[in-house]
């Protein structure tokens, strides 16, 4: 299975503009507060229409503004682990994971094999209000794959828990992910988190999608001052290229040339300075 994005929303002055592509994988979405990652998730799932662009998932299209195409969510078979899980509060944890059971003749033994599966037996009838953080969790994930979907989407999955749960379930879900045979898209802010649990990822600056890159190339190469940023590094350098910069000073007029490492051997960025703006090199 395979996922393609390409899509433009304006929001007031905010203008969010995302392309990537992802295979069977788990693709970080790697951005700070604010830049536009759960709102690119909201889009491929059918919660928020994109005023512009396409989306492909398995060779279906979900949504193409030019041929008019635009599928419900119930029809894109999306699978959405919000951050604060949205189950059915009046609901027990059995009726939450058979209402996404799609053939009504499965739900008994499909409720049954999820709640063996994510050991939720003992929990079964009680309602989310009574089930602690984890088994929230785990809650959420059984009925999503209840549903059958072609793709996973977790808009920060951890950032209801508190440091000991979020190892904990860490693990348990890199588990259930193992056994997901299609895409998975995971939001985050935690480049530490990224790095145990994805394969590649693809960094968002306001609103503005970077290349899909490895991880190793996030953390050795990063290619842009927010992907360095992301990544950890800490020491910025302003630096000029031979020969100067349009408008700017040349290094012989007293201008800073950076290097690659900082005070006591930390690893920096070459930035240099041009009209258009910053450019890591």
């Amino acid at each position: 299975m395979a996922l393609s994005v390409d899509i433009q929303k304006q929001l007031g002055g905010f203008r969010l503009q995302i392309q990537f592509e992802a295979e069977e994988e788990r693709l970080a979405l790697l951005g700070a507060s604010g830049c536009g990652k759960s709102v690119t998730l909201r889009c491929i799932a059918g919660i928020m229409t994109p005023d512009g662009g396409k989306i492909v998932l398995d060779g279906i299209t979900l949504f193409d503004s030019a041929a008019k195409i635009s599928l419900p969510p119930q029809r894109r078979r999306v699978g959405y682990l919000f951050q604060q899980y949205a189950l059915f509060p009046n609901m027990t944890v059995a009726q939450n994971i058979a209402a996404a059971v799609r053939d009504r003749g499965k739900r008994e033994r499909v409720s049954s094999e999820l709640l063996r599966r994510f050991q939720l037996e003992r929990v079964a009838d009680q309602r989310p209000g009574q089930l602690s953080g984890g088994q929230q969790q785990r809650a959420a994930l059984a009925r999503i794959l209840a549903s059958d979907p072609r793709t996973l989407l977790l808009d920060e999955p951890f950032s209801a828990l508190d440091s000991y749960l979020k190892y904990q379930l860490e693990l348990e879900l890199m588990e259930t992910l193992d056994q997901f045979p299609g895409t998975v898209l995971w939001v985050s802010h935690d480049r530490g988190e990224v790095f145990r649990s994805c394969q590649r990822v693809c960094v968002i600056d306001r609103g503005q999608s970077c290349p899909v890159q490895d991880l190793s190339q996030l953390f050795h190469t990063p290619g842009t001052e927010a992907a360095a940023r992301l990544s950890g590094c800490k020491n910025f350098t302003d630096a000029v290229p031979p020969g100067g910069c349009p408008g700017r000073p040349s290094s012989a007029d007293g201008a800073g040339q950076g290097g690659l490492a900082g005070p006591g051997g930390k690893r920096g960025v070459h930035r240099r300075h041009c009209a258009a703006g910053h450019i890591v090199v």
